[in-house]
């Protein structure tokens, strides 16, 4: 089996960060959460940011047959904070047993893959702006993974402890 291309490549990354758009927007729409909605608001309009990053790039490698090398991606302070807040919000207003806790669920499986498609490529990738490229978006969708996977492992909590399933 022969290795994907570039513009492969960049293909499959849009439409993997469109469809991460399309769920956490829904999600967004139809949760009865507030913090929920805003915490998946804001995903959706991270997943916006990639899109049009992604964008840039395939243009650009269509055009020039090369990689537009990547700004520096930091998480605006005020955006993470409020994340944060969000999370501690998020965690008194559904249980882990809700729609919003599936979302939650399903949107770590669709970081991970993400992360996946991104690292493999960065270690395959021998052009240093490709190379530089995916590795930004794979911390990028790293750290949503982290917020998500500790919101669902408190949520976890949360129900052992309500329930309570401890054997002790």
């Amino acid at each position: 089996m022969s290795a994907k291309s570039p513009v492969d490549i960049l293909k499959e990354a849009i439409l993997l960060e469109k469809r991460g758009k399309a769920f956490y927007s829904t999600v967004a729409r139809q949760s009865q959460s507030e913090a929920a909605k805003k915490i998946f608001t804001m995903m959706a309009e991270e997943e916006d940011e990639h899109i049009k990053f992604l964008s840039k790039q395939f243009k650009s490698y269509m055009e020039n047959g090369k990689f537009v090398k990547p700004g520096e991606h930091t998480e605006a302070a005020d955006e993470e904070t409020a994340m944060q807040i969000l999370t501690d919000k998020i965690k008194k207003e559904i249980s882990a047993a809700s729609f919003e806790a599936s979302a939650i669920s399903a949107a770590i499986d669709f970081e991970e893959r993400a992360v996946k498609i991104y690292s493999d490529r960065a270690k395959e990738a021998t052009d240093p702006e490709e190379k530089a490229t995916y590795q930004m978006l794979a911390d990028w969708e790293s750290g949503h993974g982290k917020l998500l996977h500790q919101l669902n492992e408190d949520l976890k909590e949360q129900i052992w402890n309500d329930n309570s399933f401890w054997p002790f």
